[in-house]
């Protein structure tokens, strides 16, 4: 009868659902009444509190012109190009993506997977940049502590080339 026990509880333990810790984005591109609009190049990444660049996330760019020239306007992307794009070849595996249109944009990363598996614990920053053609930049800093020990919530308002953006935290 112990046995039978033993083995229940073993294999009710083994049958729980096994949840890794989450980060998820929501990046809201806003409309803008201009009069030649071009899809803003973004790039996520996440910073140390000294700014060092702990693990780039995303990078949408322009990825179907001819002889890779949606490369060059990178460097419109100032804070992440000075910071960890110029030590890149593109496109980056898992990284480079396409431009994004209007509208709300979910990416979502967990913890045992690239690129947050070799993130130490400790207190980051989600950093998002926009640039944008005949169009300004814009940054935002959104502080958070990885991995977190419960669900948390954190927004960020642009001003002109970003809305909302917000980063949910899963344990």
């Amino acid at each position: 009868m112990r046995f039978l026990l033993r083995s229940f509880a073993l294999t009710a333990t083994l049958a729980l659902p096994v949840h890794a810790a989450s980060l998820t984005v929501d990046i809201d591109i806003p409309r803008l009444d201009v009069a030649s609009y071009h899809r803003p190049y973004v790039a996520l990444w996440i910073e140390q509190p000294d700014h060092r660049v702990a693990a780039d996330l995303a990078v949408w760019y322009e990825l179907d012109n001819k002889n890779d020239e949606g490369t060059k306007w990178l460097k419109d992307l100032r804070q992440w190009w000075r910071r960890s794009g110029r030590n890149h070849s593109f496109p980056i595996d898992g990284v480079s993506g396409a431009t994004k249109p209007v509208g709300n944009h979910l990416v979502t990363f967990e913890d045992g997977k690239a690129p947050l598996a070799t993130l130490p614990a400790g207190q980051y920053n989600l950093v998002v940049e926009a640039a944008r053609e005949l169009g300004g930049r814009e940054l935002l800093r959104l502080p958070f502590t990885w991995p977190p020990s419960k669900n948390e919530q954190t927004t960020a308002q642009g001003e002109h080339e970003l809305g909302v953006v917000t980063l949910d935290l899963a344990p």
